[in-house]
C-alpha cells in the first residue's frame, strides 16, 4: 500500500483574505470612489457653497427652507455633513456654522454629531479596509509599540484628540483606521469628543445668522459667541501646559 505525501510549495504561501482578486477589486473601486468624489469637489469649485459669503448670501432662502420643508432639511444637512467628512473635504467648521444658523445651537449640535461620526466612520473604515495592512507590513516594526499603547487607551487618546481642535479631524479620522482600535471605542469616543466644539460653532453659526446690520455685530450674543470661539483656539495651548505640568510631575514623583 502506497502513501501519497503532498508537497507545499512554501515559495508560495496561501493566498490570505486581504490578498484575494476580490478584496483588490474591492479596495480598487472604493479608492476610485474617493479620488472621483475629491475630484467633482474641486472641479466644480464646490468649496464656493461652504462659505461663510454664501451662507449669508442665501440665508432668507435656506431658513424659508428650513421652516417650510424641516425632515427635508435635517436629512439633506446630515447627508451633505457625511459625504464632506467621509471624503475627508474642506468646510466642515462652515456647516456646523450652518447647522446652528438653521436648526440652533442645541439641535444643530445634534444633527452636526450624527453626521460628523457617522462620516468620520467612514472614513475609519475605508482607511482600515484601503491602507492598513499595508501600512503595517511596511512599519510594523516601528509601529508595534505605537499599536499597543494605542489599544491600551484607545478611548482616552481618542477623546483627547476630538477635544483638542489642534489636531485635524480628517487627519484623526484616517489615522485611527491605521489603529487596531475598535470600531465601537472608535464611534463613542468621537461621538463623544467632537460635542464641545461642534456646539461652540453651532452657536456662533446661530447668533451670525440673526445678524442683518453691521450694527448688530456688537450684539451680547454675537460677542459670546466669539469669546467661545477665541477660547476653543486656546485649548491646545492649555493642553499642551496640562501634559508638560503632568510630565514634570511625574518625573518628580518618580525620581
Amino acid at each position: 500500500m502506497k502513501t501519497h505525501i503532498m508537497k507545499t510549495d512554501m515559495s508560495h504561501p496561501p493566498t490570505t483574505s486581504t490578498d484575494s482578486p476580490g478584496s483588490f477589486r474591492g479596495k480598487i473601486l472604493i479608492g476610485c470612489v474617493l479620488l472621483a468624489g475629491l475630484g467633482a469637489f474641486f472641479y466644480f469649485d464646490l468649496g464656493l457653497y461652504l462659505s461663510l459669503d454664501a451662507l449669508k448670501a442665501n440665508r432668507d432662502t435656506l431658513l424659508a427652507y428650513t421652516s417650510s420643508h424641516y425632515v427635508m432639511a435635517v436629512a439633506v444637512f446630515i447627508l451633505v455633513y457625511i459625504l464632506q467628512t467621509a471624503f475627508s473635504l474642506p468646510g466642515g467648521a462652515i456647516l456646523t456654522l450652518t447647522g446652528g444658523f438653521l436648526f440652533g445651537s442645541l439641535m444643530g449640535t445634534l444633527f452636526v454629531n450624527i453626521g460628523a461620526t457617522a462620516g468620520a466612520t467612514l472614513a475609519f473604515l475605508a482607511a482600515r479596509y484601503l491602507l492598513r495592512d499595508w501600512v503595517e507590513q511596511k512599519f510594523g516594526d516601528r509601529l508595534g509599540p505605537i499599536q499597543e499603547g494605542f489599544a491600551n487607551n484607545a478611548f482616552s487618546y481618542l477623546m483627547t484628540l476630538r477635544l483638542i481642535p489642534a489636531f485635524p479631524f480628517f487627519l484623526v479620522n484616517l489615522v485611527s483606521g491605521l489603529t487596531r482600535v475598535s470600531v465601537g471605542t472608535y464611534v463613542l469616543a468621537t461621538s463623544i469628543g467632537i460635542i464641545p466644539g461642534s456646539f461652540v460653532f453651532a452657536f456662533a453659526g446661530r447668533q451670525l445668522g440673526t445678524i442683518n446690520s453691521l450694527s448688530q455685530i456688537a450684539s451680547p450674543p454675537v460677542l459670546l459667541a466669539f469669546t467661545l470661539l477665541g477660547v476653543l483656539a486656546l485649548m491646545p495651548v492649555a493642553y499642551r501646559k496640562w501634559t508638560k505640568m503632568k510630565s514634570g510631575s511625574n518625573h518628580s514623583s518618580s525620581s
